[in-house]
């Protein structure tokens, strides 16, 4: 019932978008009443299965093999909103041709509409060939230790991310050799129940001084307690729920914090006064927090390293320029003013569209 406003407004949003692109740019298209009445179906099939994805994506209703069109019609439904900022550019600009010959208007018209057409499939396949590229491993010198990290973040099992994904990032991650494994939380994006199997293949993975992780605001939309116990019982991974260890190998402090999500809920919000307590303050600290923008809550704290994710890199290009704006940092090595520095990955997997653009997803290798 928490999550039933969101959901509301995002069914809300959704249709206004449809609505829309049919009120401004279909109805205005120079072609057949036959063509339109095509382009209209078309649009209304793209907006059901927006609510059909919705509906596989936060409950545990099982839609199928059909799930990778369903996910696909929210990037194209992302590509329908950018189409319908740049058809208003445009027809702004036919506004001010009223002293130009008639026909002459209609050629630009089409043109432009034609234009428009070209770039949105050119975009469309540029993200799903982007986002089926597999996850590279990206090196990341932060010089702040002596041993290896692998990061990996916002994973988002469910849906598209099943058993046979999560197995071959095992065996990526494994051949690595880490000294350490941390997961930066959204590593679950659907109940438990339709992804036992796919999580337990999490218990291959191997790590000198062990696997640790915090939750990303994902988990919590999916009974985030049921979570926490299932991984605690099933699997070898050490939740963090603003808690720390001294991991003594590496002479270290490892702090993790609950997600920012937990506030709007009033549900496991994170408290880094309780996170830190006990520390062992002859070690240097690394703090998982999902959000970069968790720096915002440090107070007195300096960490030496703060490992972050959420912001998938932007995911899907121009939305980096949105993230920017809600998040201080959208990917990578950052210093921070007091000295210590913060890496944000851009994630292993992707939230919504198969697509990806101007953003790789990655395995963080930190040395």
């Amino acid at each position: 019932m928490r999550m039933l406003p969101f959901i509301l407004l995002f069914f809300t949003l959704l249709l206004a978008i449809h609505y829309l692109f049919y009120s401004r740019v279909i109805k205005k298209l120079l072609v057949s009443p036959s063509t339109q009445k095509k382009l209209t179906l078309a649009l209304s099939i793209n907006y059901l299965f927006n609510l059909v994805y919705a509906i596989g994506r936060y409950t545990d209703v099982s839609i199928g093999k059909l799930y990778y069109l369903f996910s696909l019609s929210i990037g194209i439904t992302f590509i329908l909103l950018l189409y319908l900022i740049m058809h208003e550019v445009i027809e702004y600009f036919h506004r001010s041709l009223k002293n130009i010959d008639p026909s002459r208007r209609r050629v630009i018209k089409k043109s432009g509409d034609g234009a428009l057409m070209v770039l949105s499939t050119a975009y469309l396949s540029a993200g799903v060939y982007e986002g089926g590229k597999e996850p590279v491993v990206k090196i990341v010198n932060t010089g702040c230790f002596d041993f290896s990290i692998v990061q990996i973040s916002d994973l988002h099992i469910g849906g598209l991310i099943d058993r046979d994904f999560v197995r071959e990032m095992v065996e990526k991650i494994n051949a690595l050799k880490p000294d350490l494994i941390v997961i930066t939380g959204d590593l679950i994006d659907t109940g438990i129940r339709p992804i036992t199997e796919a999580i337990l293949e999490l218990n291959r993975l191997h790590s000198k001084n062990g696997i640790y992780m915090v939750l990303g605001n994902h988990e919590y939309f999916h009974n985030p307690l049921e979570i926490i116990d299932f991984l605690r019982q099933k699997t070898g991974i050490t939740l963090l729920l603003n808690e720390s260890v001294a991991l003594d190998a590496l002479k270290v402090n490892l702090v993790g914090v609950n997600d920012r999500f937990g506030y709007r809920i009033d549900l496991l919000p994170p408290d880094i006064d309780q996170a830190y307590k006990g520390i062992d303050k002859r070690y240097k600290t690394i703090l998982l927090a999902h959000q970069p923008k968790f720096i915002e809550e440090l107070g007195e704290y300096k960490p030496d390293l703060i490992l972050s994710g959420h912001t998938h890199g932007g995911q899907i290009w121009p939305l980096n320029y949105l993230v920017k704006l809600q998040q201080p940092y959208v990917k990578g090595l950052h210093a921070l003013p007091y000295g210590g520095k913060i890496y944000v990955n851009s994630g292993i997997g992707y939230w919504g569209p198969p697509m990806r653009l101007g953003s790789q997803a990655e395995i963080a290798y930190i040395v």
